[in-house]
């Protein structure tokens, strides 16, 4: 089934919507998101920052 996407919503390129939920008006839909849950309008969806951690000597492994 195809997502609803209300207007003035926007989504930017690499962004996968799966199923039917609906994406509320003003809404802004980051790259390479993957939507699985219903959007409030006027929300913002982006990827978490990725970080890299550094183990000396076997430290938290």
């Amino acid at each position: 089934r195809h997502p609803i996407v209300e207007d003035d919503v926007v989504i930017y390129a690499g962004a996968t919507i799966l199923g039917r939920i609906r994406i509320g008006r003003g809404s802004i839909i980051g790259g390479n998101v993957w939507l699985t849950n219903d959007v409030g309008p006027g929300s913002r969806v982006t990827q978490a920052q990725s970080r890299s951690e550094l183990f000396i000597d076997g430290g938290g492994i």
